[in-house]
């Protein structure tokens, strides 16, 4: 049988809440009513925890009635708890002194702070000593550990005589834009290509590669020196360039380092030249670094330039199968003498023709560096360059010996950041002479402090476009670049400029300059011209 349930009594508080009286067992026991409970006062609840943010209350839930030793403080318990052994811990030998140290730092910023000057009334400072205590504290130099950047020396003198026509600074360009409407074509193509060897693209860390000196010869020839160019202009475009000058101007944007390029109108063309004893065709190296290059010896920034050259011509030559039958263009190459002794590097040339509206016509002079057989057995061209690795610790902290084989994407990310400019003018080289491929060999040296030997640790290919979208290259504003310069050089009179990029502010400068300025072959080319006219 089942047993019987016995209901507790219960009490019935008709004119208020709560129990009508203390039990006997809890007679004799203090009470301290629960601080998280509401309190009715005036028929109003009061939300402690509220109240104590809006009148600082005492205590978190502290309740307005009772003794405090039973107050309820949860953010306080912690800080109540008290070690018994009061003793002194005495302070370790590179903590001492710092409080004091601390405090002068303090003091030094709070003083510095109190003495930034307050403009008046007309823009005048309020007292000269605070102008001269902010000089003092902005003058102080780097911290420990920072680098300060030297100022870097222009690649031209700039004679005071020469009259500025224009200056561009870099936003302003980056909001240019022009989509051509319609397809480079073709006018010649000259020179040999060698085929490349593909066993180069099995290079690993592991299985590195020796880098060769290759004795070839290689020409640089400006514009007009160009004897096809020459030819070309009394029929064909009114701007004419080679493919480096253009992608000088097309990446501008990007560029750190000073540059400069002659331009000269002449019956209303425009002829786009580098100087005989620039070092335009020299490669920069961690050019767009956060921490670019400046010490002296061998990694100065002329010396690595010097070092990256020299690689990026051997490793052109060498993954090629030479002495093996060759791709001929139409043409021979334009630029082999007679008496010239030395075998010549492989290249190929290809003139080609863009309509940039605006009866603006350019020609330019392309390159291509090897060829190969396509999957479906067609001559395909390639660009070869090389990206150096020189000092890892000083140009990202990425080891590539370490790194290349397995994570070949960081290593090419850190390139990206610490060669943008050079990279951004080889990828615009390749679309510019309608390259298949850009090819990249990655080469280090063999011994930290040795700029003589060098080896190779693999290779890589993309498609240019493919390139270009990955490394954010919008050919679009390139193509706007070009065109407002070539705009405002040829609003000018008849007449010799100089392009100049400021070597420490993100500026280029049109300068006119005399026409006996940087005088070299190209006066007969134009006095032959004025004499055909």
């Amino acid at each position: 049988m089942a047993a019987h349930f016995v209901p507790p009594a219960t009490q019935d508080n008709n004119d208020g809440w709560g129990p009508l009286g203390i039990p006997d067992r809890y007679k004799d026991m203090p009470y301290q009513p629960f601080s998280k409970m509401s309190e009715w006062a005036g028929g109003s609840s009061i939300n402690y925890s509220f109240q104590d943010r809006k009148y600082g209350g005492g205590g978190k839930y502290a309740g307005g009635a009772g003794g405090s030793q039973y107050a309820y403080l949860h953010d306080e318990e912690e800080n109540s708890f008290q070690l018994v052994d009061t003793a002194r811990t005495p302070r370790p030998m590179y903590a001492r002194g710092r409080f004091l140290r601390n405090q002068r730092l303090a003091r030094g910023r709070q003083n510095f702070r109190n003495s930034q000057p307050v403009p008046l009334k007309g823009g005048k400072m309020k007292d000269n000593r605070m102008r001269q205590t902010r000089n003092k504290w902005n003058n102080r130099g780097p911290r420990q550990g920072q680098i300060q950047v030297k100022n870097r020396e222009s690649s031209v003198i700039v004679q005071p005589s020469w009259k500025i026509i224009e200056e561009m600074d870099f936003p302003r360009l980056n909001k240019l834009s022009l989509r051509l409407t319609k397809e480079a074509s073709d006018l010649l193509t000259c020179g040999e290509l060698e085929f490349y060897d593909k066993q180069y693209d099995r290079v690993t860390v592991k299985n590195e590669r020796r880098l060769q000196r290759i004795d070839r010869i290689f020409h640089k020839v400006t514009t007009t020196d160009d004897p096809i160019i020459r030819k070309l202009a009394k029929t064909e475009g009114n701007v004419y360039a080679t493919d480096s000058i253009l992608a000088t101007l097309m990446c501008s944007i990007r560029s750190n380092y000073s540059w400069d390029i002659i331009v000269q109108k002449v019956g209303g063309k425009l002829f786009f030249d580098k100087r005989d004893d620039s070092e335009f065709d020299l490669l920069t190296v961690s050019e767009t670094s956060n921490e670019p290059p400046q010490e002296e010896g061998i990694n100065s920034p002329r010396n690595l330039a010097l070092e990256a050259t020299f690689i990026n011509h051997n490793l052109s030559q060498q993954v090629l199968k030479m002495g093996e039958e060759k791709f001929k263009m139409e043409e021979p190459n334009p630029f082999i003498s007679e008496d010239e002794v030395g075998e010549v590097a492989s290249v190929a040339y290809r003139y080609r023709k863009w309509d940039l509206d605006g009866g603006v016509v350019l020609v330019a002079r392309c390159e291509h560096d090897a060829a190969t057989v396509g999957s479906a057995g067609d001559t395909q061209f390639i660009n070869i360059k090389a990206l150096n690795e020189w000092d890892s610790r000083l140009s990202g902290g990425v080891e590539w010996r370490q790194k290349l084989d397995t994570q070949r994407g960081a290593v090419l990310a850190n390139e990206l950041k610490n060669n943008a400019c050079k990279l951004a003018k080889w990828t615009v080289q390749a679309l510019l002479a309608n390259s298949d491929w850009i090819k990249f060999g990655y080469v280090s040296r063999m011994h930290l402090r040795d700029t003589s030997r060098h080896v190779i640790l693999g290779t890589q290919q993309f498609r240019p476009s493919d390139f270009a979208s990955q490394i954010n290259l919008n050919m679009d504003n390139a193509w706007g670049i070009l065109r407002c310069i070539i705009d405002l050089c040829m609003k000018e009179e008849d007449g010799k400029y100089l392009l100049v990029k400021d070597p420490n502010k993100p500026v280029i400068r049109l300068y006119k300059v005399p026409d006996n300025t940087f005088e070299s072959d190209d006066e007969a080319f134009f006095e032959e011209g004025e004499e055909d006219e």
